[in-house]
């Protein structure tokens, strides 16, 4: 049920957001802001997130609401593979993040894993785009589209960072704690298959 009213709630609010974005009549537009006034208060009624950060979220928001976009590298050694720690919750993910504005999604990726790893890398292919509102078993406040990049390492060692507090090649059998909104076993295996094609 959860997850079936935060889909609702979402697009209540996307709806508000577009038509305070679209909309020409001042009546019209103070009828969209007290929407999307409710719909952050329900949406705070069942996230984690308490009404005055769901607020400052969506305040930072400009034009029509889409998706956002999280890039993540594929990076595989001797059947093993790069995933690295998060700083606060020492669990597991590929390295990656947000797209920024002014970078190709190539670039991103270049970006996000020197940030995270200390490592430069070459991108070879886009292995796949996951789509996080088809999960079910851990509904997330915002849609995003992964975009998973397989790359290879071309020099560098970890570099002690904000976000990321330490790397290692894992194999599939032996995983650690991962962070299943980032990434999860079923997604490293399906990555694998694919990868397999210009990695070996």
């Amino acid at each position: 049920m959860t997850s079936q009213l935060l889909n609702r709630y979402r697009r209540l609010l996307t709806l508000a957001e577009a038509g305070l974005f679209y909309g020409k009549d001042e009546f019209d537009k103070e009828r969209y802001q007290e929407l999307k006034e409710i719909s952050l208060e329900l949406l705070a009624n069942i996230s984690a997130e308490p009404l005055e950060e769901l607020e400052k979220l969506f305040d930072k928001s400009e034009g029509y609401p889409t998706p956002k976009i999280d890039v993540r590298a594929f990076i595989k050694h001797k059947d093993k593979i790069l995933l690295v720690e998060d700083t606060n919750t020492k669990e597991w993910s590929l390295p990656g993040g947000y797209a920024e504005v002014g970078f190709s999604p190539k670039e991103n990726i270049i970006k996000e894993v020197f940030e995270e790893t200390g490592m430069s890398v070459t991108v070879d292919k886009l292995l796949a785009v996951f789509d996080t509102d088809l999960r079910e078993d851990i509904p997330q406040l915002f849609q995003y589209y992964k975009l998973i990049f397989g790359c290879t390492i071309v020099s560098g060692s970890f570099q002690n960072n904000l976000e990321t507090s330490n790397l290692g090649f894992f194999n599939f059998h032996e995983l650690p704690k991962l962070s299943k909104q980032r990434t999860t076993k079923e997604q490293l295996i399906m990555l694998n298959k694919r990868s397999t094609t210009y990695f070996d």
